[in-house]
Protein backbone atom coordinates (compact mmCIF):
# COMPACT_ATOMS: atom_id res chain seq x y z
CA UNK A 1 0.00 0.00 0.00
CA UNK A 2 1.34 3.40 -0.95
CA UNK A 3 1.52 5.81 1.94
CA UNK A 4 0.26 9.33 1.44
CA UNK A 5 2.95 11.75 2.46
CA UNK A 6 1.74 14.63 4.58
CA UNK A 7 2.80 18.07 3.53
CA UNK A 8 4.75 19.81 6.28
CA UNK A 9 2.92 22.64 7.99
CA UNK A 10 4.14 26.08 6.88
CA UNK A 11 6.49 27.85 9.30
CA UNK A 12 4.91 30.04 11.98
CA UNK A 13 6.02 33.28 10.33
CA UNK A 14 4.43 32.20 7.03
CA UNK A 15 1.16 31.37 8.81
CA UNK A 16 1.19 34.78 10.50
CA UNK A 17 1.71 36.54 7.18
CA UNK A 18 -1.09 34.54 5.57
CA UNK A 19 -3.47 35.49 8.37
CA UNK A 20 -2.38 39.14 8.23
CA UNK A 21 -2.96 39.23 4.48
CA UNK A 22 -6.37 37.60 4.90
CA UNK A 23 -7.38 40.06 7.61
CA UNK A 24 -6.13 42.99 5.53
CA UNK A 25 -7.99 41.86 2.39
CA UNK A 26 -11.23 41.21 4.30
CA UNK A 27 -11.23 44.51 6.20
CA UNK A 28 -10.18 46.57 3.19
CA UNK A 29 -12.88 44.95 1.08
CA UNK A 30 -15.55 45.77 3.67
CA UNK A 31 -14.37 49.38 3.92
CA UNK A 32 -14.13 49.97 0.17
CA UNK A 33 -17.51 48.34 -0.51
CA UNK A 34 -19.17 50.66 1.98
CA UNK A 35 -20.02 48.06 4.63
CA UNK A 36 -18.71 50.55 7.21
CA UNK A 37 -19.74 54.18 6.88
CA UNK A 38 -16.98 56.78 7.36
CA UNK A 39 -16.99 57.82 11.01
CA UNK A 40 -17.86 54.30 12.21
CA UNK A 41 -15.93 53.06 15.25
CA UNK A 42 -14.91 49.41 15.34
CA UNK A 43 -13.28 47.39 18.10
CA UNK A 44 -10.66 44.68 17.98
CA UNK A 45 -13.13 42.38 19.73
CA UNK A 46 -15.65 42.84 16.90
CA UNK A 47 -13.03 42.13 14.25
CA UNK A 48 -11.75 39.06 16.12
CA UNK A 49 -15.33 37.76 16.13
CA UNK A 50 -15.82 38.41 12.41
CA UNK A 51 -12.54 36.95 11.23
CA UNK A 52 -12.10 34.22 13.86
CA UNK A 53 -8.41 34.87 14.33
CA UNK A 54 -6.16 36.29 17.02
CA UNK A 55 -5.39 39.97 17.56
CA UNK A 56 -1.81 39.75 16.26
CA UNK A 57 -2.56 39.43 12.50
CA UNK A 58 -5.51 41.83 12.89
CA UNK A 59 -3.29 44.49 14.41
CA UNK A 60 -0.76 44.03 11.61
CA UNK A 61 -3.57 44.43 9.04
CA UNK A 62 -4.85 47.56 10.81
CA UNK A 63 -1.37 49.09 10.73
CA UNK A 64 -1.32 48.66 6.97
CA UNK A 65 -4.83 50.09 6.58
CA UNK A 66 -3.88 53.05 8.77
CA UNK A 67 -0.81 53.72 6.60
CA UNK A 68 -3.14 53.79 3.57
CA UNK A 69 -5.38 56.34 5.27
CA UNK A 70 -8.44 54.10 5.49
CA UNK A 71 -8.62 53.87 9.30
CA UNK A 72 -7.26 55.63 12.35
CA UNK A 73 -6.35 53.45 15.33
CA UNK A 74 -6.66 54.99 18.78
CA UNK A 75 -6.01 53.09 22.04
CA UNK A 76 -8.73 55.17 23.73
CA UNK A 77 -11.45 55.28 21.07
CA UNK A 78 -10.87 52.18 18.97
CA UNK A 79 -10.66 51.92 15.19
CA UNK A 80 -12.18 54.80 13.25
CA UNK A 81 -13.15 54.32 9.61
CA UNK A 82 -11.80 57.50 8.03
CA UNK A 83 -13.38 59.83 5.53
CA UNK A 84 -10.93 61.50 3.18
CA UNK A 85 -10.70 65.27 3.56
CA UNK A 86 -11.46 67.64 0.68
CA UNK A 87 -7.75 68.47 0.55
CA UNK A 88 -6.79 64.78 0.31
CA UNK A 89 -9.33 64.22 -2.46
CA UNK A 90 -8.04 67.18 -4.44
CA UNK A 91 -4.51 65.84 -4.09
CA UNK A 92 -5.65 62.43 -5.30
CA UNK A 93 -7.21 63.83 -8.45
CA UNK A 94 -4.19 66.03 -9.19
CA UNK A 95 -1.90 63.00 -9.05
CA UNK A 96 -4.30 60.93 -11.15
CA UNK A 97 -4.54 63.66 -13.78
CA UNK A 98 -0.75 63.95 -14.00
CA UNK A 99 -0.18 60.19 -14.27
CA UNK A 100 -3.12 59.20 -16.43
CA UNK A 101 -2.66 61.96 -18.99
CA UNK A 102 0.99 60.95 -19.31
CA UNK A 103 -0.05 57.34 -19.83
CA UNK A 104 -2.63 58.00 -22.57
CA UNK A 105 -0.26 60.43 -24.31
CA UNK A 106 2.38 57.70 -24.48
CA UNK A 107 -0.08 55.07 -25.67
CA UNK A 108 -1.98 57.05 -28.31
CA UNK A 109 -1.76 55.24 -31.63
CA UNK A 110 0.49 52.52 -30.19
CA UNK A 111 -1.97 49.95 -28.84
CA UNK A 112 -1.66 46.41 -30.15
CA UNK A 113 -4.74 44.66 -31.62
CA UNK A 114 -4.92 42.56 -28.45
CA UNK A 115 -4.89 45.67 -26.24
CA UNK A 116 -7.60 47.29 -28.34
CA UNK A 117 -9.69 44.13 -27.92
CA UNK A 118 -9.21 44.21 -24.14
CA UNK A 119 -10.24 47.85 -24.01
CA UNK A 120 -13.36 47.29 -26.10
CA UNK A 121 -14.25 44.19 -24.08
CA UNK A 122 -14.11 46.30 -20.91
CA UNK A 123 -16.37 48.95 -22.49
CA UNK A 124 -18.84 46.27 -23.61
CA UNK A 125 -18.89 44.84 -20.07
CA UNK A 126 -19.45 48.34 -18.69
CA UNK A 127 -22.44 48.76 -21.01
CA UNK A 128 -23.95 45.46 -19.84
CA UNK A 129 -23.50 46.48 -16.22
CA UNK A 130 -25.13 49.87 -16.86
CA UNK A 131 -28.12 48.16 -18.46
CA UNK A 132 -28.39 45.78 -15.50
CA UNK A 133 -27.90 48.67 -13.03
CA UNK A 134 -25.24 46.57 -11.30
CA UNK A 135 -23.53 49.38 -9.40
CA UNK A 136 -20.73 47.39 -7.81
CA UNK A 137 -19.83 45.89 -11.18
CA UNK A 138 -20.02 49.32 -12.84
CA UNK A 139 -17.55 50.74 -10.32
CA UNK A 140 -15.23 47.72 -10.59
CA UNK A 141 -15.15 47.93 -14.39
CA UNK A 142 -14.63 51.70 -14.18
CA UNK A 143 -11.51 51.07 -12.10
CA UNK A 144 -10.31 48.36 -14.49
CA UNK A 145 -10.74 50.72 -17.46
CA UNK A 146 -8.31 53.25 -15.99
CA UNK A 147 -5.87 50.59 -14.79
CA UNK A 148 -5.78 48.91 -18.21
CA UNK A 149 -3.91 51.83 -19.73
CA UNK A 150 -1.20 51.64 -17.06
CA UNK A 151 -0.87 47.90 -17.70
CA UNK A 152 -0.53 48.52 -21.44
CA UNK A 153 2.24 51.05 -20.81
CA UNK A 154 4.18 48.48 -18.81
CA UNK A 155 5.52 50.85 -16.15
CA UNK A 156 5.18 48.89 -12.91
CA UNK A 157 5.68 51.92 -10.66
CA UNK A 158 2.93 53.91 -12.38
CA UNK A 159 0.66 50.87 -12.22
CA UNK A 160 1.32 50.42 -8.50
CA UNK A 161 0.57 54.08 -7.72
CA UNK A 162 -2.57 54.14 -9.86
CA UNK A 163 -3.95 50.99 -8.24
CA UNK A 164 -3.28 52.48 -4.81
CA UNK A 165 -4.92 55.82 -5.65
CA UNK A 166 -7.94 54.20 -7.22
CA UNK A 167 -8.38 51.89 -4.23
CA UNK A 168 -8.47 54.83 -1.83
CA UNK A 169 -11.40 56.51 -3.61
CA UNK A 170 -13.26 53.32 -4.57
CA UNK A 171 -15.92 53.68 -1.85
CA UNK A 172 -16.51 57.34 -2.76
CA UNK A 173 -17.06 56.46 -6.41
CA UNK A 174 -19.41 53.68 -5.29
CA UNK A 175 -21.34 56.27 -3.26
CA UNK A 176 -21.51 58.63 -6.26
CA UNK A 177 -23.02 55.92 -8.46
CA UNK A 178 -25.49 54.90 -5.75
CA UNK A 179 -26.71 58.48 -5.40
CA UNK A 180 -26.58 59.48 -9.08
CA UNK A 181 -27.92 56.77 -11.42
CA UNK A 182 -27.54 59.08 -14.42
CA UNK A 183 -23.79 59.02 -13.87
CA UNK A 184 -23.56 55.40 -15.04
CA UNK A 185 -24.23 56.20 -18.70
CA UNK A 186 -22.40 59.53 -18.83
CA UNK A 187 -19.25 58.03 -17.34
CA UNK A 188 -19.41 55.19 -19.87
CA UNK A 189 -19.70 57.72 -22.70
CA UNK A 190 -16.66 59.57 -21.40
CA UNK A 191 -14.70 56.31 -21.23
CA UNK A 192 -15.63 55.51 -24.82
CA UNK A 193 -14.44 58.92 -25.96
CA UNK A 194 -11.08 58.51 -24.22
CA UNK A 195 -10.59 55.00 -25.60
CA UNK A 196 -11.40 55.92 -29.18
CA UNK A 197 -9.02 58.90 -29.11
CA UNK A 198 -6.20 56.69 -27.82
CA UNK A 199 -6.94 54.00 -30.42
CA UNK A 200 -7.06 56.62 -33.21
CA UNK A 201 -3.70 58.05 -32.11
CA UNK A 202 -5.03 61.51 -31.22
CA UNK A 203 -3.00 62.17 -28.07
CA UNK A 204 -4.20 65.74 -27.58
CA UNK A 205 -7.86 64.70 -27.78
CA UNK A 206 -7.29 61.73 -25.47
CA UNK A 207 -5.65 63.98 -22.87
CA UNK A 208 -8.41 66.60 -23.11
CA UNK A 209 -11.16 64.02 -22.74
CA UNK A 210 -9.41 62.36 -19.82
CA UNK A 211 -8.91 65.70 -18.03
CA UNK A 212 -12.60 66.52 -18.53
CA UNK A 213 -13.61 63.07 -17.26
CA UNK A 214 -11.51 63.40 -14.11
CA UNK A 215 -12.75 66.95 -13.48
CA UNK A 216 -16.37 65.78 -13.68
CA UNK A 217 -15.58 62.81 -11.44
CA UNK A 218 -13.95 65.09 -8.88
CA UNK A 219 -17.05 67.30 -8.76
CA UNK A 220 -19.26 64.30 -8.10
CA UNK A 221 -16.93 62.90 -5.43
CA UNK A 222 -16.75 66.22 -3.58
CA UNK A 223 -20.55 66.62 -3.69
CA UNK A 224 -21.84 63.03 -3.99
CA UNK A 225 -25.51 63.82 -3.31
CA UNK A 226 -28.20 63.06 -5.85
CA UNK A 227 -28.24 65.74 -8.57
Amino acid sequence: MTKTLRQPAPPANVRRNLLKDRAYADLKGRILNGDFEPGTFLSERQIVGWLQMSKTPIRAALEKLEAEGLVRVSPQQGILVREMSVHELADQFEIRAALETYVVRQLAGRLTPEQVSQLRANLAAQERSVRANDIRQIVQLDAEFHILFARFLGNEEILRVMEHLRGKIHRLILRVHNLNPDRHATSLGEHRGIAEAVIAGDAALAVRRLEEHLAIGQQYVLTPRRR
